[in-house]
């Protein structure tokens, strides 16, 4: 709820500090006397548009702060904590510093924020309900929200919510099936020509290392032979250089105990030597006849390394990575043959999730229009007090194209009134007067006052054009919504002002700084001879007193 507002150089107002309270609170004073600044100031806090003209003439700047109590869980909190600006304290200050040039700045707990998100977070704190004004509860869009919160919808819009989000999700995957099984589908031939290439290829890791050398062994294959003959000729002339080290071995044998120990090592390297020199002889021989100089050979292994190359090239991968390409796209071949199966599958899927979607929304349909006949009934029995008896209130709901459905179902809710017999319904703010407006919100917010969750509400001369009976119903229909909210009405009628718990009179007097509004909170007795004035005018007699005394005294009836 408001708790206080501070004002500094708007207008007519030098500096003002008033302390809000509970319940039903009037503002009364003469025309002109500068009621509507004190809303201008307020709406200011509240994100409004800010207008130079609102800088109090000779000064530099206008400032507004707004001090609100706000519960646990109200939807401020939210806001705050999405924009990471820290929500741990009881009070939220709104701060509005308005230049004389036209530009302004906002505050929130004295932190900068955008117009934008102070307007957001004030409507949430407060609703305003003026003559002329574009008010919340005439803002379509708000409708549906107000009936399902009047109905008390919440487990059918939470379901309707949740099979939305599953049909949502079913649609996007079977969407998705389908582009990728076009595409699959699109590049079939290709995918399967390429298959086709690498398993005709048959490519295997290390394959192209392998060839590659084979290549270059083949490609000298005469010069290597010729080299491995020769060696092996000089390796084996004479008796050969094996035969030649086991003889010398043998001598060194027959005297190496004479020799203490000192031909052992000798005699190992001549063993050793000796099998090396066998072993390189055999490497020869065996490499030699491995050795192909059939030129059909070299061209086959040629043309089978340089298609590896190329193939390779074409795809963009390495030779090594060509048989794990092949598997991929085989996969991806198998997955189009599937493809057809999945994608009904899915198909299937996202029909069974409409079906629960399109359930679960006409089951809330059903319910809105059960609840948006007890809200016309309630509503219907505020209007006759109202001086609105010939109006005709009615909830429309109606089914919304399949492609505007969402998770709050398939309906479009809409707030109509007929104000005279025969005519036309239409939307309330478009076919009423200002006065019949605020008759209107009051009405509505009296039916809809736990439906509507803002805290606190400021009627503005809900009461113009009207007197005696209708507005005796008005004030006591502020008075019972009161109960439940915070009120401030600015008003002009006794009626309503002797049914407030706390009554400010605003007026206007010459000063130093020139012309100025005060606002004051009255004591039984001032607050007597304002209602007195209300009701006689400018001259107030003993009549007018006691007529006040009555209505004050009835206040509580």
């Amino acid at each position: 709820m408001l708790r206080r507002l501070t004002i500094h150089d708007v207008v007519l107002i030098e500096r003002l500090e008033l302390d809000f309270h509970s319940r039903l609170s009037v503002l009364t004073g003469e025309t002109g006397a500068g009621k509507s600044i004190l809303l201008d100031a307020l709406g200011l806090a509240l994100g409004a548009r800010a207008d130079s003209a609102l800088v109090r003439h000779g000064a530099d700047q206008a400032v507004v702060v707004a001090e609100f109590e706000i519960a646990d869980d109200h939807p401020a909190h939210h806001i705050i904590a999405e924009q990471g600006l820290g929500d741990d304290e009881e009070t939220l200050l709104l701060r509005r510093v308005l230049g004389a040039d036209g530009r302004s700045r906002a505050y929130l707990n004295d932190q900068p924020v955008s117009v934008a998100l102070q307007r957001q977070i004030g409507e949430t704190l407060v609703g305003v309900h003026g003559q002329f004004e574009n008010q919340r509860l005439l803002e379509p869009a708000a409708h549906r929200g107000l009936l399902d919160a009047h109905g008390s919808l919440t487990r059918l819009l939470t379901r309707t919510g949740e099979t939305f989000g599953s049909w949502r999700r079913a649609a996007a995957a079977s969407t998705e099936a389908e582009a990728t099984l076009v595409a699959a589908r699109r590049d079939e031939a290709f995918l399967r020509h390429a298959a086709d290439e690498i398993s005709t290829l048959d490519p295997q890791p290390g394959e192209e290392a392998e060839l590659a050398e084979k290549r270059t062994v083949m490609m000298h294959g005469e010069k290597l032979l010729e080299a491995m003959n020769e060696a092996a000729a000089d390796l084996n002339e004479g008796q050969g250089a094996e035969t030649m080290l086991r003889a010398a071995q043998r001598h060194l044998e027959r005297v190496a105990p004479l020799a203490e120990g000192r031909l052992e090592g000798a005699i190992a390297a001549l063993d050793r030597a000796a099998v090396e020199a066998g072993e390189g002889v055999q490497q020869l021989e065996k490499i030699s006849a491995e050795v192909d100089l059939d030129p059909r050979h070299l061209e086959q292994v040629e043309e089978h390394l340089f298609a590896l190359r190329a193939l390779a090239r074409k795809h963009d991968v390495a030779t090594d990575d060509l048989a794990e390409l092949g598997i991929r796209l085989a996969t991806r071949l198998a997955s189009i043959e599937d493809g057809g199966a999945d994608l009904k599958r899915l198909q299937a899927a996202e029909a069974a999730a409409r079906v629960d979607y399109v359930k679960a929304a006409t089951a809330l349909s059903e319910a809105r229009r059960k609840a948006a006949a007890r809200l016309d009934a309630a509503v219907a029995g505020e209007l006759e007090p109202l001086r609105l008896g010939a109006a005709v209130f009615t909830t429309q709901v109606e089914l919304l194209a399949e492609d505007e459905w969402g998770e709050a179902g398939s309906d479009r809710v809409a707030f109509r009134v007929s104000t005279n017999p025969g005519a036309p319904e239409g939307p309330l703010a478009r076919i009423s007067s200002g006065g019949e407006v605020a008759r209107f919100m009051l009405a509505l917010k009296v039916v809809l006052a736990r439906a509507d969750p803002v805290p606190t509400i400021i009627f503005d001369e809900v009461d113009h054009g009207v007197g005696g009976a209708v507005a005796a119903a008005i004030g006591l229909r502020l008075a019972r919504l009161a109960e439940d909210f915070q009120v401030l009405v600015v008003t002009h009628s006794p009626q309503v002002a002797a049914r407030g718990a706390h009554h400010w009179q605003v007026s206007k007097a010459t000063a130093k700084a020139g012309v100025l509004t005060s606002v004051d909170a009255l004591s039984e007795t001032a607050r007597r001879e304002e209602i007195a004035r209300m009701l006689s005018g400018t001259r107030i007699t003993d009549e007018a007193r006691s007529a006040a005394d009555r209505l004050l005294q009835g206040q509580s009836k």
